[in-house]
């Protein structure tokens, strides 16, 4: 069985449907049973020594079985601390797991692997791969994540924290190549101007990726977001002289509106009478005055002079 996961983009990722999931294994007190087990270690041990002065063999083997039972009561003994639980398996079959922290018995015949319940942070090397423009660049996040599956985490997967490492990498890879470093008017994201919408979207690639592990993607952030060296340059300059376009726009466009009100103003309070010729003239003027870089000139003369 494969499951199919979709991704941010429509892409299915197909996932093998993990083979377990989590259930809750069948459990003791175990400060209670570690009070039998000590009863009767201790009863047991009694009961042979006095059996053996008394030369009672049945007493004596019906003290070694109490100890012998003693003590694999006390191999059923499993302590839990916070943050871990244990994954019990008898005879090759997963028979549960064991989360509440303390002290606890099981079956003395199951293994019981150790699984970190923690939060855990995975941060990628930088990444050097190409955007959707093909432009080089330099990427590296951070994930945050535990395991919420210790069944799938432990059978699902060879290990499971490996798998996480891989597969994050592989979905950095693939958002860093979904999308351009820097957007124009006619895209919708790009990796710098969108940042929050990126990482919304590689978190939850990660977390489809990974769920199959039993692993849960608390968030995930780009660390690192840069042009390659050997186009870092040309790029700066790329975006020094958009910014100076854009910044020329603005400032033709306040003009006009600078130039459009004051001729308003003239009409609205009579100051001075303008024909298309005269109005040109000044309209030249004040577009020349408020766009260019040089300083300003007084006109001491008329406007036919």
């Amino acid at each position: 069985m494969v499951d199919q996961v979709t991704a941010p983009e429509g892409e299915k990722i197909r996932m093998p449907e993990p083979p377990v999931v989590e259930r809750e294994a069948f459990r003791l007190p175990g400060l209670l049973m570690a009070a039998l087990a000590a009863l009767l270690v201790l009863v047991g041990g009694f009961t042979v020594l006095g059996a053996v002065g008394l030369d009672q063999g049945g007493l004596v083997v019906g003290g070694l079985v109490l100890v012998v039972v003693g003590v694999l009561l006390f191999g059923g003994l499993v302590p839990v601390a916070p943050g871990e639980a244990r994954v019990l398996q008898f005879l090759g079959r997963y028979t549960g797991t064991v989360r509440p922290s303390g002290l606890h018995w099981v079956n003395p015949f199951s293994s019981k692997t150790k699984v970190s319940t923690r939060i855990r942070n995975h941060e990628t090397a930088v990444l050097k791969v190409n955007d959707a423009d093909g432009n080089p660049i330099e990427i590296a996040s951070v994930v945050v994540w535990q395991v919420a599956d210790t069944a799938q985490a432990t059978f699902a997967v060879d290990s499971f924290v490996e798998f996480v490492e891989t597969q994050t990498e592989t979905a950095v890879r693939h958002i860093a190549t979904s999308y351009p470093y820097d957007g124009d008017a006619e895209q919708q994201f790009s990796l710098r101007q969108n940042a929050d919408e990126i990482t919304g979207k590689l978190s939850a690639e990660i977390a489809a990726r990974v769920r199959a592990a039993g692993v849960e993607v608390v968030e995930s952030r780009l660390t690192q977001l840069a042009y390659a060296p050997e186009i870092a340059q040309a790029m700066l300059q790329r975006q020094q002289a958009g910014a100076m376009v854009a910044a020329r726009q603005r400032i033709v466009e306040g003009a006009v509106g600078m130039v459009d009100l004051a001729l308003q103003r003239l009409s609205e309070k009579e100051v001075v009478e303008l024909d298309e010729e005269r109005k040109a003239a000044m309209v030249s003027n004040l577009l020349v005055v408020l766009c260019g870089d040089t300083q300003p000139v007084v006109n001491t003369g008329s406007l036919y002079h």
